[in-house]
């Protein structure tokens, strides 16, 4: 006599179809969570980018030519006028947060801007607006031009060497280098 004997050891279909939706979830889920994760990631790489280029390129360029003023006609240059504006594509900047470093060979000073930026006249170891801004808008913007006097205590003798570096709030500072010319005048072509 043989035994009939029912064995209930294999998987049916509903089991592995059970089986295979568990594995088709926990795929989606992880899938989920990698893809969100990358995508978090390039998000965060594109910020550092963008402002890497906002921070590292200058948005201005000087408009003509550099001018050293001899004031009080003592064969020294006390300041240095220049014209500033935003380059192609620049982004605009606040001039109230600006700061100007001056450098020679001999001397470096952090020069003070005026209150108002656009007083008439700046003081030793100061900087000013003369032309472009107003009380109310020191923002370099558009096609907007500020025509700026530098006045330093160190005054440039003839074929002087000096560096005037323009640092805004965001963004690279731009460095004015020039020297002096052999004999100086009243109002002087810097090179």
């Amino acid at each position: 006599m043989k035994q009939n004997r029912n064995k209930d050891e294999g998987f049916t279909g509903l089991e592995a179809a059970i089986v295979l939706i568990a594995f088709v979830v926990v795929a989606a889920v992880f899938s989920y969570v990698v893809l969100g994760a990358g995508f978090f990631t390039t998000q965060k790489s594109q910020e550092v980018v963008y402002t890497s280029v906002d921070m590292a390129s200058s948005s201005m360029e000087i408009i003509g030519d550099v001018y050293g003023l001899d004031a009080d006609d003592d064969n020294d240059i006390e300041a240095i006028r220049f014209t500033l504006g935003l380059a192609a594509g620049g982004s605009p900047v606040d001039f109230s947060t600006v700061q100007m470093v001056y450098a020679t060979e001999s001397a470096v000073e952090i020069l003070d801007g005026t209150d108002p930026l656009n007083a008439t006249v700046a003081g030793t170891k100061e900087w000013n607006i003369t032309n472009g801004a107003s009380d109310t808008d020191v923002l370099l913007e558009g096609e907007d031009k500020f025509t700026i006097i530098a006045v330093s205590t160190t005054a440039l003798g003839t074929n002087t060497k000096f560096n005037l570096e323009i640092r805004p709030s965001t963004g690279a500072a731009f460095g004015l280098k020039r020297t002096t010319p052999a004999k100086i005048d009243k109002v002087n072509l810097l090179y």
